[in-house]
This record gives structure tokens, sequence and C-alpha cells, in this order.
């Protein structure tokens, strides 16, 4: 048995954020129901790169989700959620706040039809807030958490991620949220017990929760954290460094005894005994000295070589990798970190495996993501034993897409 069998999901977010959230649900054995526009599908259908007029993004992000194409919007197409919110465990969404309210299908009407049910709202800035009905995405999040301020060099502008960062932490904090709720409805202990309640997850609160006391440090020291670049404020050597073979490897010396390994290591024992180097901030003012000697040292050697020195010193090094890297990387084959999958239109393809490991109760990848409709026929039938000529007039009037109609 999977850690999640018998949890019913229903997912109608989009784009990153929440599929993100039942994703992780799903790899766990959770039944995900993807509710999509029966006409539009879902945005990541037409996201990134794809193969054979299939997105790849749609492929990974909608793995072992089954795809019930529902207008919500529609009256018929509300009648239905609430049909099969009856019958959920945890409904995901994403709409600015008040839309499901406007179709008659909030929080309110669903928790009175499932006083059981956990309803997941992720948005960009929260259900309240002067800033709740803008539009959000992970751009904003990363721009207004002060995650940009502080990425890049010190004599360049903000930078933001090449990904999206912002919503792959929210998913990952929504998930923990649902699993906190279910918990707290089968905790007697809890004044929440038997009953179900609504999340409010924006964007900019879990990345904000990454980037440490920064909030703590200006209340009570008024200072603010200034870009670095590869280099941190708090600790040195911390850089990265580029080998003779014209590869990168990067470096960090959190504790002291790694940063006297480090410098032994590149012939420069000496300022081990300078008072300047027993802590890492006072070790910051002489970044320039440190970084010069290790930079030399790296410099003269190619990048396995390097490696292997600083393996053997017991200081600690990382290969800076491209994506062929960690593919190729003996540690992530291992521990399969990245699995291959069965897909009936690609056949066998790479992605990112199950993000933890249980022990008793593992997670798997069933199957990749869906195309869309492919499931609404059985799950009319067999959760709201819909008839065939029922389906076949809300296919008709647009309110459902069947694909196998």
């Amino acid at each position: 048995m999977s850690a999640l069998a018998g949890l019913r999901v229903l997912d109608c977010a989009t784009l990153f954020a929440g599929p993100t959230a039942s994703l992780l649900l799903g790899d766990f054995g959770a039944d995900v129901i993807k509710i999509e526009h029966p006409e539009k599908g879902d945005p990541v259908r037409n996201h990134g790169y794809k193969k054979a007029e299939q997105s790849l993004w749609w492929m990974y992000l909608s793995r072992n989700k089954k795809s019930v194409a529902l207008d919500l919007g529609t009256h018929s197409g509300a009648e239905l959620l609430k049909k099969l919110a009856l019958q959920t465990d945890v409904l995901i969404e994403n709409f600015r706040p008040g839309t499901l309210e406007k179709w008659g299908i909030g929080p309110d009407v669903l928790l009175e039809i499932n006083p059981r049910l956990v309803i997941a709202r992720v948005t960009g800035f929260g259900q309240e807030g002067p800033y709740k009905s803008r539009a959000g995405f992970g751009t904003l999040a990363e721009a207004m958490s002060g995650f940009a301020e502080l990425t890049g060099t010190p004599d360049g502008p903000p930078t933001l991620p090449a990904f999206g960062l912002a919503d792959a932490i929210a998913g990952i904090a929504t998930a923990q949220a649902i699993m906190t709720a279910l918990f707290a409805m089968n905790n007697p202990r809890s004044e929440s017990y038997g009953k179900g309640q609504v999340i409010d997850t924006s964007l900019i609160e879990p990345i904000m929760a990454t980037l440490g006391p920064q909030a703590l440090i200006f209340d009570q020291l008024q200072i603010k954290q200034k870009r670095t670049g590869n280099r941190t404020a708090n600790n040195a050597p911390r850089n990265t460094y580029k080998t003779r073979d014209g590869k990168w490897v990067a470096i960090s010396t959190s504790a002291p005894s790694i940063a006297a390994r480090v410098m032994t290591l590149v012939g420069h024992p000496e300022v081990i005994n300078e008072p300047w180097f027993q802590e890492g901030r006072t070790r910051v003012a002489h970044a320039d000295e440190l970084d010069a000697y290790i930079g030399a040292w790296i410099a003269e050697r190619d990048c396995n070589e390097v490696i292997a020195a600083f393996t053997e010193a017991q200081a600690a090094v990382a290969p800076i990798y491209d994506i062929e890297d960690v593919i190729n990387d003996p540690q992530i084959q291992a521990r399969e970190t990245l699995t291959r999958v069965e897909d009936p239109n690609l056949g066998t393809v790479l992605m990112q495996n199950v993000i933890y490991k249980l022990s008793g109760t593992p997670g798997e990848i069933r199957f990749t993501g869906r195309p869309k409709g492919e499931d609404t026929r059985e799950i009319l039938t067999d959760l709201l034993q819909l008839s065939s000529t029922e389906i076949k007039n809300l296919h008709d009037q647009k309110v459902i897409f069947d694909a196998r109609a």
C-alpha cells in the first residue's frame, strides 16, 4: 500500500505551485484528479519545449494525475464539482480570490457539502490584503520577497532565477500544509479534529521563509543584506573557481576546521594562525586574499584532480554541473534521483524521481501527464454514476470534454 492510498485530491490549479503540491501527493499514492478547461486545457500543455506536439513540462508536472476536462465557470460544471467534492479529501485551487465564490463553489459552500474537506488556495499574494486581487506569478514573488535583491554580483543588477523557484517552493510548502491539515483532522488533541479547513498560501511567504533572518537582522541592527555574488557575508572562503580544463568547482568552508583544511591543501597554512581566521565573519574581510590563494591552486589542476584532492583532504567541494553532468553522476544514478518512466507517445522518458524516500511506503511514478479529458468518462461514471447519455449531453454542451467520445 502507498502512503497516501485512498486519499482523493482534486487539482483545480494551473501552472506550477498548486500542481507541484498535487504532484508530491500523487507520487505517494494519492488519487489525483486534474481538473482542466474542456476547450483550452491546462496552460502547461502549451508551456516550454515540446516533442511530437506534447509538452514535456506537462508530462512531468501532471504525472500520476487523471485528467477530467470540466468548465467550473458554468452552472452544470459547478454542480459536478460539488458532487466530486463530496467524495474528495483535498481540493487545490489557484484562481484569483473571489473566483470560486463567484461560481458558487467557494469554501463555505464546499465545506457545508463536505465538512472534512481540506481546501488549499494558492495565489500570488494571498486571500487578504491590498494586493490580493493582483495577478501573481513566481517572478513577482522572487522580486518582492527580497530574493532577487540578494542575487547577483555587487556591481550588477538584481537577478531572477532561470526557473520557477518561488512556485516550486510554494508547491512544496502547500503539500506540507495539506498534510498538516489532514493530520489535525485526525488528531483528537487538535481543535480541528474531524473537520476540514482552508489553507491560504501565497507565493511570497514560502520563498521569504528560505531567506534566513533578514527581517530580524534589520529590525535589531538596521542592516540590509547586500548582493555578494558567489560569496557570503557570513563566511570565507566561499566561491566558484575555474579549473585548468575550463570547468568550475564550488567550495564552502562554513566550519573553521574545513577552512583550515582548504588552506593547508592549497599551500597556505600560515593564514590558519591569524586571529582573523578563527571566525567566518572575520575571514570575510580577507576574502580577496583567500580567493587568490585558492584560485591560483585550482587553476593549475584539472577538475577531476581538484575534486580528488579536496575529497582526500576532507574539504567540501563540488563540481558545477549542467544537466548532462547531473544525469551522468554516479551519486545521482546510485540513488535513482532521476528515473525512467514509460510514456505512451514518447516511449521511455527521463525525469526527476520522487523527492524523498520512505522505507516502508516509498513513492512511485505510475504514469506521465495524460491527454486532456482522458479520464473524464471514468470519473463521472465511477464516482458520480452519470449515464453515457448524461456524459454525452455534457460533452455536447461543452461543460466537459470526454476524450473517448
